[in-house]
């Protein structure tokens, strides 16, 4: 289908669910009348790889070569056995031939090379899994084989989701990337251009956008470019994305405009629209947004229109439509539940609010735009926008890609998504801050909310101090307590080695993260070692964090990761084994007892923080008083009533019994008459499915218009009987 635009996002991102920039932009185009098309070239790439003719392609550039791995000459005999089964693995993988698990599970089905030396070690990992986990577990390790042997015998560069992300990474200079794309493509440099080559010849596009999230699918872009810029030199190509706007901010390499005419920063609507005006229509005289070309032989940076960024309510819903949604393979790599998440299972992705309504931590690029500009969609928006994805993409599934969801829109949201009677699961990031209540958490959980990650960072409050996280470590245990009890999986990013940080707070922050998985209240977590970028507050202001800048150069292509001396001069990097191993065995419920000291082989310092820290700060001190403007509802359904006679003392009075039925279980309370009835007719007012909502004031005075003592009456038995089973405090 012919369109004035290309999309494209280049190899590789993830394998199981598109990277949304590009139907984010779609959608935009298609608010503006402009056609325009898209492809995920990764996912493409892939499945011409991994099928029985790219196998056959791939033994015969590969089979020759001498000195090999045992590994690469075991797969090299196996491979009539890979060639017999790949097709019906990668069918398997992308959900269309589910009785294959029970084949895969046997164990004497797929070929085994070295990947699968790591099973006995998972086997217990695995113990509780079911069939389809287990065989796309064992289907994603005899990939991996064949990725080994890619590596070793194709293209060193190759990887799953990341390809030739070395070159990408840090690249203060444009010279080694540029001898690479200037090299004779790669095999699999030549499988993409031939995909590519199709796709432009079908859509014959006057501008040709590749959007490029991160370092890996850098390579990948320029070699797209360069194929059009060599071969359909009329179409104009520009680049945009999470890589340019975070690393080429102070581009000045002008070979980097032989292979494009255009890169633009930050949100892509405004620049593209203008790209578009300038392309499209042909102007004399063009207007630019944040935007580099070449100029007279120069880098020149143009940000003249004077129109402002479009609003996020006007930016249109985003459109997956030219994707291949059905050809997205699932994988499970590892065994952590949350990254498990981005590998498996399509998802749609979307936003609440664009920017960080916190924005103030210290390690963030909190001076770019898309993290400085806060603003958030209104809920009722968002939840059509999920209702047109799910009518468009057959799935009910969302990654809400927010830096960090705000809890009070997350609020409503998951009260509109109730109200409308619509089932979806959704996840996102969040800030572990106090508004998020046990009743919050039960609210998002009805809504379809299974999962949530967030940063504790570094589990120390001097250093969360300095961070300027805006929360303590007691009250992310009570946090990640209240998400648990609802049974919304948590995942925290945890971080070490930050500047100033000392070898006695990496271990009270090991010990921290220790007592939270032995309490039960997180499930998931990873470490990273910090790294400083250049538009930090850390990266702005080193001198205020104790740290040194190697360089002060900026360099002609990519300038985001500094490096530099800490003053304490510790090596964090020698923490890194014993933090992911204890991590590792933490998320299994094992190894709680070990001694801090034996996750190391060097010494350690014993912790500070006292063994029941954590269990302290769970102790709960609920504060019994209600705000009078929180919001009260209920997501249970209609009592029965029955009414019977109660006697005492030769007194006699009416009571009431209310019947209700949870998806669960059948429960029962008790009140006199007057009260039930009027029970019966407030749970109706404040049902979740009600557009106006009551808050705790006015549910006071409609029951003491008749009745008396309200409190005495909300803080008796029958109401924390409610309060179990769905009568929400908000």
């Amino acid at each position: 289908m012919q369109s004035d635009l290309l999309l494209i996002t280049p190899p590789f991102t993830q394998l199981n669910t598109p990277y949304p920039a590009t139907a984010y932009i779609k959608g935009f185009l298609n608010t503006k009348g402009i056609s325009s098309n898209q492809a995920d070239l990764g996912i493409e790439v892939i499945l011409a790889l991994f099928s029985k003719k790219g196998l056959s392609d791939l033994i015969r550039r590969g089979g020759g070569i001498k000195h090999l791995s045992e590994n690469a000459k075991r797969i090299i005999s196996l491979w009539e056995e890979y060639l017999k089964t790949i097709d019906s693995v990668i069918s398997f993988l992308q959900g269309k031939n589910p009785t294959l698990a029970l084949q895969i599970c046997q164990e004497d089905y797929l070929p085994e090379a070295s990947r699968f030396a790591q099973l006995e070690e998972l086997d217990w990992a695995f113990g509780a899994m079911g069939t389809q986990d287990k065989a796309k577990h064992l289907a994603t390790l005899y990939l991996e084989d064949i990725s080994d042997f890619i590596v070793e015998c194709i293209d060193p560069n190759f990887g799953f989701s990341r390809y030739a992300e070395r070159l990408g990474r840090s690249a203060n200079s444009f010279d080694e990337l540029y001898e690479a794309i200037n090299q004779e493509p790669t095999y699999i440099d030549k499988i993409l251009i031939d995909i590519l080559k199709s796709r432009i010849e079908e859509v014959q596009p006057k501008l040709f956008l590749i959007s490029v999230p991160f370092p890996g699918n850098l390579y990948a872009a320029f070699r797209c470019a360069k194929f059009v810029k060599q071969n359909y030199p009329h179409i104009k190509i520009s680049m945009g994305g999470g890589f340019p706007n975070t690393e080429l901010r102070s581009l000045s390499d002008k070979r980097v405009f032989e292979f494009f005419d255009y890169i633009t920063l930050d949100d892509g609507e405004l620049p593209i629209e203008l790209l578009c005006n300038a392309v499209l229509k042909n102007g004399e005289f063009n207007l630019y947004k944040r935007t580099f070309l070449l100029e007279n032989g120069e880098v020149v940076y143009k940000n003249d229109a004077l129109r402002n960024d479009y609003k996020q309510a006007d930016v249109g819903t985003p459109d997956y439509s030219d994707l291949q949604l059905d050809n997205y393979i699932s994988v499970i790599e590892i065994v952590n539940p949350m990254h498990r998440m981005w590998s498996d299972g399509r998802w749609n992705k979307l936003t609440m609010a664009h920017g960080c309504y916190w924005g103030k931590c210290t390690f963030c690029d909190i001076s770019l735009d898309y993290i400085k500009i806060y603003e958030p969609i209104a809920a009722k928006q968002i939840v059509d926008r999920i209702e047109v994805l799910v009518e468009q993409t057959g799935q009910n599934g969302f990654h809400f890609v927010d830096e960090a969801a705000p809890p009070a829109l997350m609020r409503e949201v998951a009260l509109e998504i109730l109200r409308r009677k619509i089932s979806v699961t959704w996840w996102t990031n969040i800030r572990f801050e106090k508004s998020f209540t046990g009743d919050l958490c039960l609210l998002l959980k009805a809504s379809g909310c299974i999962a949530v990650s967030g940063g504790l960072e570094v589990a120390s409050d001097r250093l969360l101090k300095l961070i300027d996280k805006g929360v303590t470590v007691e009250q992310v245990a009570k946090v990640t307590r209240n998400f648990t009890e609802a049974g919304i999986m948590v995942h925290a990013y945890l971080m070490y080695g930050y500047p100033t940080q000392t070898v006695q707070e990496t271990v009270d922050s090991l010990e921290m993260v220790r007592q939270l998985f032995e309490a039960g209240v997180l499930q998931s977590g990873f470490w990273h070692q910090f790294a400083m970028t250049a538009h930090s507050p850390v990266g702005l202001y080193p001198e205020k964090f104790g740290v040194i800048k190697e360089t002060e150069e900026i360099g002609t292509f990519a300038n985001n990761d500094i490096n530099y001396t800490d003053k304490t001069g510790i090596d964090h990097n020698k923490f890194s084994f014993g933090l992911k191993k204890s991590l590792f065995n933490f998320m299994h419920g094992i190894c709680f007892d070990y001694k801090l000291q034996d996750w190391f082989d060097f010494k350690i310092p014993r912790t500070t923080i006292p063994s029941n820290f954590i269990n302290k700060a769970l102790v709960d001190n609920e504060n019994f008083n209600v705000k009078p403007t929180a919001k009260i509802i209920w997501l249970g359904g209609k009592p029965t009533t029955e009414i019977f006679t109660k006697s005492k003392k030769g007194n006699t009075w009416e009571m009431m019994t209310l019947n209700f039925h949870s998806k669960k279980e059948t429960f029962s309370i008790q009140t006199n008459r007057k009260e039930g009835e009027w029970l019966v007719v407030i749970l109706e007012k404040i049902s979740v499915s009600n557009e106006q909502t009551l808050n705790f004031q006015e549910v006071k005075a409609d029951f003491e218009i008749a009745i008396e003592h309200f409190e005495l009456f909300w803080y008796s038995k029958p109401i924390h009987i409610l309060r179990e089973f769905g009568l929400l405090v908000l």
